[in-house]
């Protein structure tokens, strides 16, 4: 296992544009960082230059403390898990995992090869396929593969390079499930590439936001989620994405769209000068009014309803709304960054499974107004960000990711004890 730095690494290609640009990272012994973002925004480069594939323009990377930007990828002793799997054709399923092993020519035995392929099948589940080739097995299969192959290798950590890309739904839920399972009991350093940000959120102990090639927060997925620190890892984090509305400042309140909101504690000196803000709403917090949910000084509104979808366990209700011209250059810039197709503005309400509000009715709404996100329309800057709270969620996240990995370390030293005992 090891700890990775990275210090103001920068890459620029031959027209010198920084594809990543002064990016600072400390990842911890045993972590799992996810590095997110929309496509082109610097996670794979970033990725390609830890392992080795790329070569850093400016910057340090250090691995326990050794800087390693001159080595080679196979004297960084990092194990890489491609998007296409990159596995041998010719190879069973058994010969591809033991590639590293034998190319390392000399350094195992026949019977530690074997012991340490049969590990990491038993591991992922893959004993009843070993005899055969990678054609004849699914892709989730093939991927369980290409992990048992980085498993074998003893590596100090992994590498994923958006390995669940072309699965299907189903098997991307199934294969985060393994992986994080992988990681957990052996407990090594890893770092995920992905745009999907479910993967993001429900796998990594803290996440990098990147965009454009700059780091914009880097926190525990939970911290993201309730306390970003701008407009954009705010509307990047979330399914469905916050509400952005337009909110002009009359007072203490805010004037939204639909209705009037008292303004969040502390705000009135941030937005002190400024007649117009961007409020941001999760869509899980705007609550149908007619079930009469217990909703903390909540504020009341009714607005039409374009479109309403049902889901099974959820529904989700579409209202449109007209965005202030002020703002609307900022929320056309917001959708280009986060490769948005430029449509409608419109307002999306997570729902209860229970309500009956029918498309093309107005329907009541109400939600709690101290959930609300504001945000500078010129910076992009969350204004109602509570660096106690966010300090807080982190504390408790380093807390969770330290005691799950001693959990698991000392899960796997009893399994070792076992085998010794039974061998």
């Amino acid at each position: 296992m090891a700890e990775i730095t990275l210090a103001n690494i920068v890459k620029k290609y031959g027209d010198g544009f920084p594809a990543v640009n002064d990016v600072s990272l400390d990842i911890k012994d045993g972590e799992f960082m996810i590095f997110v973002g929309p496509s082109g925004c610097g996670k794979s480069t970033l990725l390609r230059m830890v392992v080795g594939l790329e070569d850093i323009t400016s910057g340090d990377l250090s691995i326990d403390g050794k800087r390693v930007n001159e080595l080679s990828p196979r004297d960084r002793n990092l194990s890489m898990v491609f998007q296409n799997y990159a596995l041998y054709p010719h190879l069973s399923v058994f010969e591809n995992i033991a590639f590293p092993l034998r190319l390392a020519r000399g350094q195992h035995s026949e019977e530690e090869i074997r012991a340490k392929v049969e590990n990491a099948s038993r591991m992922l589940e893959l004993d009843e396929h070993l005899e055969r080739k990678p054609a004849n097995l699914s892709g989730g299969q093939r991927q369980r593969v290409a992990m048992g192959r980085a498993i074998v290798r003893d590596a100090d950590a992994f590498l994923f390079d958006e390995p669940l890309s072309n699965l299907d739904a189903k098997l991307r839920g199934q294969m985060r499930t393994e992986i994080a399972r992988m990681q957990r009991r052996l407990g090594v350093t890893t770092i995920y590439v992905t745009h999907d940000q479910t993967e993001a959120l429900t796998l990594g102990d803290r996440v990098t936001v990147l965009k454009k090639g700059v780091v914009q927060q880097v926190a525990s997925p939970r911290e993201l989620y309730e306390q970003p620190v701008n407009l954009f890892v705010a509307g990047f984090i979330g399914t469905p994405p916050m509400n952005f509305l337009p909110a002009r400042v009359d007072g203490d309140r805010l004037e939204l769209p639909f209705c009037s909101a008292p303004m969040p504690r502390g705000l009135a000196e941030k937005v002190s000068g400024k007649d117009l803000v961007i409020v941001g709403l999760r869509p899980e917090h705007i609550k149908d009014a007619t079930l009469r949910d217990e909703v903390r000084d909540g504020v009341g509104f009714t607005a039409p309803v374009d479109v309403t979808e049902w889901l099974g366990n959820e529904q989700y209700a579409y209202i449109p709304f007209a965005a202030d011209g002020a703002v609307q250059g900022k929320l056309d810039e917001l959708d280009r960054d986060l490769d948005g197709e430029g449509m409608r503005t419109q307002m999306v309400v997570n729902l209860d499974a229970r309500s009956r509000i029918i498309e093309g009715e107005d329907a009541d709404f109400v939600f709690d107004p101290s959930l609300m996100h504001v945000f500078d329309p010129e910076t992009g800057e969350c204004l109602t960000r509570d660096e106690e709270r966010a300090a807080e969620i982190d504390r408790q996240s380093d807390e969770d990711r330290t005691r799950a990995l001693e959990r698991a370390r000392a899960r796997e030293e009893r399994e070792r004890e076992s085998q010794s005992q039974s061998a």
